[in-house]
């Protein structure tokens, strides 16, 4: 088998004389002088030794591989000595004797780091298998963190769910998110609109409106996450969810103010696969994942799906519990790339759906007459990451995202017509010095919304922005991450948003740590009361209102023992002029927005299990969340609404890799403050318990899902229905507990 040895130049782009090192390091010293540290220069890490005779000189061979075969173009490096892996995955490098960091990185895998100790004249071959990743290269990295690295390696405190277990629920709620995301830690999803089904991801209790919700790196959803949007995204094409925990604007600007969620598509390759279902509450689901070659270095993914669910009220009312709706999603993407390591991903997408609530035909509010709910929505996007390899680990990345959505509701006599635009563009440089990992780039983003009976509420928001980052790892005890943004916004002003992170080992299972970090969101129209009562109800946002603004830190203890790994969190964030929703009954707009005379408070506490033994694998956790803010009203505080003050679960799932796998699942959801509820001011708690069968026959899955086995419902303690017209236009209360009560779903999944 033939062999190339491509021993890379030191030399960077820049005066003569100046290495990549050299600036790497200029580069990352400049960073950190910035956020008010230097890094010694003992170190910076050692220069590599030259040879001193031809005797001194080992080789090493490397056979690059992943599932699909061998990986071509993958960047190895030895500390400063570099070659790229060729057709065959085969890569060879000859270096002096002694001993040596390795790393392999390549688009689209996770970095794989090992050390080596070279004897004179010895010949060693390496067989790397490098796992499947997020889409990488600065910038348009779609690895949330922006470096590709694993997990267990990154000093951000990230939580992933892997294909593996997005497939253990995949079939517990196969048209959307809603069940998927609670299986992960410090994340909680939120019922955020009833009349009309909406949910919110709330992560470490903080809003919805938080967080920056992002596919494959690109904010394709737009700026700010809408009420409906999870529940729009068919997960059967995900390969991997990843999240990052609290003030991320240092990595994605505004609007990322609590954390950041990215959903990480399914590369091409494998069989394509069709998922049916039906379930008792009258919902219907239909989803396909296919994907194949299209030549010259393209291949392409295609997913698509049609979700039915017929309205139903099972407290007999007469008003819809379980919203009905028919929508249908298209997603085709294509990758292109090349040995040298260039590459490009391009995401095109289309979403229709027609949403019916309120009174059903017949039936009447308690003020006499109906009281019909509809949403009609249209959206469109698209998306472009591109990477240019300048050398083995030096890449010049560019993305950008545009999105418009369009909105036509019927809310009782009033209608309105929105429309939502945004556009995302950034250009980043990234390379790796010495232990060093740093990217430096610029972004340009734009917010649009439009109110078609209403010009007053027309906004138009510009930020550009510039931010940098490095990740420090001088030895596998201690990594260090930095990172800064500073924004220009077009309402608000110019903002600084630095984060640092720390990673500790103290010892061979243990893993510490510690992140903290500053953020803000500009004031916006998209808070849930607003779009509960509808736009109508709503004054004009004040010149006056200041941006949200942010400081979150948080711990993070692990250790790993044998099958167990445990967990223990301790999170806390303030938020500086929150925006709350003031109401003035009797007026023509009711509804007015504010800044909060005093911060919102929220810190927790979160204790986490995981047990793995063959088949069987446990999970336990528990959230303490203590959540405080000020009255709307002025003077005084109050819990957060729909925060609980406990959560504890166990899920335990038993899988055979020939047979099938069978799991079952019980959660505590405890009391929750409710606002303007008229049957009272803090939720009971309750228990959720959730079954899963399923069974493998060759190519073919069947399943049986039976959720909220105990029969739960909100209105199994208070009417969902309010007994007057709230001031604000609402007749419903908030929903703290599940409407639709005990469901049984079944269907089959079928690789072909």
């Amino acid at each position: 088998m033939p062999y190339t040895s491509r021993v890379t130049s030191q030399r960077a782009f820049g005066p003569p004389g100046w290495t990549r090192e050299r600036l790497g390091r200029l580069m990352g010293a400049a960073f950190l002088v910035v956020s008010g540290s230097l890094v010694p220069d003992a170190v910076r890490g050692q220069q590599p030794r030259a040879p001193h005779a031809r005797t001194a000189i080992a080789t090493v061979r490397f056979r690059v591989r992943s599932e699909e075969g061998p990986v071509a173009g993958a960047a190895v490096r030895a500390d400063s000595f570099s070659t790229l892996s060729d057709s065959l995955g085969s890569a060879l490098l000859r270096l002096p004797a002694g001993r040596y960091p390795l790393r392999i990185s390549r688009l689209g895998y996770a970095t794989w780091k090992d050390t080596v100790s070279l004897q004179a004249a010895q010949d060693t071959l390496l067989v790397v298998q490098l796992e499947e990743s997020a889409i990488q290269g600065e910038g348009i990295t779609v690895s949330v963190t922006r470096t590709g690295k694993m997990v267990k390696d990154e000093p951000l405190p990230v939580e992933a769910l892997p294909r593996e277990e997005i497939e253990e629920n995949l079939t517990e709620s196969p048209a959307d998110l809603t069940r998927l995301l609670t299986e992960m830690s410090g994340v909680r999803i939120q019922a955020s609109e009833p009349t009309l089904g909406g949910a919110a991801l709330r992560i470490e209790g903080l809003r919805g409106r938080y967080t920056r919700i992002l596919s494959d790196g690109l904010p394709i959803y737009g700026a700010e996450p809408g009420a409906l949007d999870l529940l729009q995204i068919p997960p059967l094409d995900l390969a991997r969810i990843e999240v990052v925990r609290g003030a991320a604007s240092a990595l994605y600007g505004p609007a990322a103010l609590g954390g950041v969620l990215d959903l990480v598509s399914r590369r091409p390759g494998g069989p394509s696969e069709l998922l049916v279902s039906q379930s008792s509450a009258g919902a219907t689901d239909a989803s396909l994942f296919t994907s194949g070659r299209l030549g010259s270095g393209w291949s392409f993914t295609l997913a698509a799906s049609g979700d039915r669910q017929a309205r139903t009220d099972p407290d007999a009312d007469g008003w819809t519990d379980l919203v009905g709706y028919d929508r249908a999603v298209l997603r085709p993407r294509f990758f292109w790339g090349d040995a040298k390591g260039d590459s490009l991903f391009v995401t095109v997408g289309g979403t229709v759906e027609h949403r019916t609530g309120g009174t059903l035909p017949g039936d009447t509010v308690p003020a006499g007459g109906p009281f019909a709910v509809r949403l009609n929505t249209g959206r469109v996007d698209g998306g472009v990451i591109g990477r240019l390899a300048l050398g083995p680990a030096l890449s010049l990345g560019a993305r950008a995202a545009a999105t418009s959505t369009w909105h036509g509701r019927t809310f009782g006599p009033d209608v309105e017509d929105t429309r939502r635009g945004s556009f995302y563009g950034e250009a980043t440089l990234t390379d790796t010095a010495g232990r060093h990992d740093w990217v430096v780039g610029a972004a340009l983003e734009s917010t649009r919304f439009r109110y078609r009976q209403d010009s007053a509420l027309d906004l138009t928001y510009v930020t550009p922005g510039l931010f940098a980052q490095d990740e420090w790892s001088p030895s596998r005890l201690l990594s260090v991450a930095a990172s800064a943004r500073l924004d220009h916004h077009s309402r608000v002003g110019t903002f600084l948003s630095p984060r640092l992170s720390v990673l500790l080992r103290p010892a061979e299972d243990w893993t510490v740590r510690a992140s903290g970090g500053l953020g803000f969101s500009p004031p916006v129209p998209f808070l849930d009361r607003v779009q509960q009562a509808g736009y109508a109800a709503l004054r004009p946002l004040s010149d006056s209102l200041r941006a949200e603004r942010v400081r979150s830190a948080s711990l993070d203890i692990g250790r790993a023992a044998g099958p167990l790994e445990l967990h223990a969190i301790v999170f806390g964030s303030t938020i500086s002029d929150a925006l709350l929703v003031r109401t003035y009954p009797g007026a023509s707009r009711p509804l007015e927005i504010t800044n909060a005379a005093a911060p919102t408070r929220t810190w927790g506490t979160e204790l986490l299990a995981h047990y793995r033994s063959g088949p069987l694998e446990i999970i336990a956790s528990h959230t303490y969340l203590h959540a405080t803010e000020s009255l709307p009203e002025g003077a005084g505080r109050r819990a957060v609404p729909l925060d609980p003050r406990n959560r504890v679960g166990i899920d335990g799932i038993w899988e055979d890799e020939d047979w099938g796998r069978v799991g079952a699942e019980v959660t505590y959801i405890g009391p929750q403050r409710l606002e303007d509820d008229p049957y009272r001011t803090w939720s009971p708690g309750y228990v959720l318990v959730n079954f899963l069968a399923e069974v493998r026959m060759g190519r073919q899955r069947l399943f049986l899902v039976a959720r909220n086995l105990g029969d739960v419902r909100q209105t199994g303690w208070d009417p969902l229905l309010l007994p007057v017209r709230s001031p604000d236009g609402r007749w419903t209360t908030d929903q703290w507990a599940p409407l639709e009560g005990r469901v049984v779903s079944a269907g089959v999944r079928v690789e072909f």
